[in-house]
């Protein structure tokens, strides 16, 4: 499964793990201002907000995991088996296919307070891509510096969330995330206090504070301890110090091969990692195999151009030898 996170530090960084058993060809994607997007219900767009972020590219069209647009705005889907529920096709709403979700938004809003009046009467369908690539089961973080938004579509309808964390996982829907949350308020950086024996009992180690946080790969459990590592660490002033805690971070929920067998030998892994500088349109990404940070920038002079500009991931593990 995944977990995505918004973290506001000097400059603005949103960005997520994607843990699955085996990759579909991801890159890197800067889609510019005039490449042309053909909405299965929503016609033709020429002009829009470009975008960078990571993509599988099906006949010349990206279908984005995540990615964050010129104005600072990102958004990422998520894994919801089991509870993503979508609509079928309704005369006078805003049909939108999920495929198409992360460019319609990031290619006209500029803020989440946009993003939520721009949802009025969403109706998201779950149609398929060219009629082979079958619709996955999703919901959404959308981000800028200032807030966050979960967007679910469920049995019930369409579900817009406050993210007051700024985290997202799988399962269970969203407000059932943040309920479950509350079974931690007591964790700390601090060392805890001794209420049960005092003057009997006393601290053995440092990080005690931190006593119950869960380490196991379930995405509740990853919601918490990525929500307690979000909200408690600190990062310098450089760019290079806030992009490594971001990383930094992101370690505390990344898997490893090996320990979440899907099937009789599959197993679930991070297969990558990513971190885009939503302040300054630069996409870093580190993957299982290659750990060495990779930039990608959405430079000024791409920002016009009617073609998809794509980066194929850097998967070969790179070590400096100093001798």
């Amino acid at each position: 499964m995944c977990t995505a996170i918004s973290y506001k530090a000097k400059d603005f960084y949103f960005g997520r793990t994607l843990d699955y058993e085996s990759s579909y060809g991801e890159e890197v994607v800067i889609t510019p201002r005039h490449y042309q997007f053909s909405y299965a219900h929503m016609g033709e767009c020429t002009t829009h907000y470009a975008m960078i972020g990571m993509a599988h590219v099906a006949e010349e069209y990206p279908l984005y995991y995540e990615a964050v647009n010129e104005k600072g705005l990102g958004m990422a889907g998520l894994n919801f088996v089991g509870n993503a529920c979508y609509g079928e096709y309704e005369e006078n709403a805003k049909n939108v296919a999920t495929y198409e979700f992360i460019p319609w938004v990031l290619g006209a809003c500029e803020s989440v307070e946009q993003v939520r009046d721009y949802l009025i009467g969403l109706n998201l369908i779950g149609e398929t891509f060219a009629g082979k690539y079958p619709a996955s089961s999703l919901h959404w973080l959308i981000a800028d510096e200032k807030q966050s938004i979960t967007v679910e579509m469920v049995e019930e309808g369409l579900r817009i969330y406050d993210n007051p964390v700024g985290v997202l996982t799988n399962n269970p829907p969203f407000d059932k995330q943040m309920f479950l949350l509350n079974n931690y308020m007591q964790l700390s950086p601090k060392q805890p206090e001794n209420h049960l024996a005092p003057g009997v009992l006393g601290t053995y180690s440092r990080g005690m504070g931190a006593l119950g946080l869960p380490g196991d790969l379930s995405s509740t459990s990853r919601f918490v301890r990525a929500a307690f590592t979000k909200l408690n660490a600190i990062s310098g002033e450089t760019e290079e110090s806030q992009v490594g805690q971001y990383f930094h971070i992101m370690e505390t929920i990344s898997q490893q091969k090996g320990c979440c067998e899907v099937r009789d030998g599959e197993y679930e892994y991070t297969i990558y990692t990513s971190c885009c500088n939503a302040s300054q349109g630069i996409f870093y990404y580190t993957t299982y195999e290659n750990r060495q940070i990779t930039a990608v920038r959405m430079r000024p002079d791409m920002l016009e151009r009617d073609q998809l500009i794509r980066y194929p991931m850097q998967h070969q593990e790179k070590i400096a030898y100093e001798n």
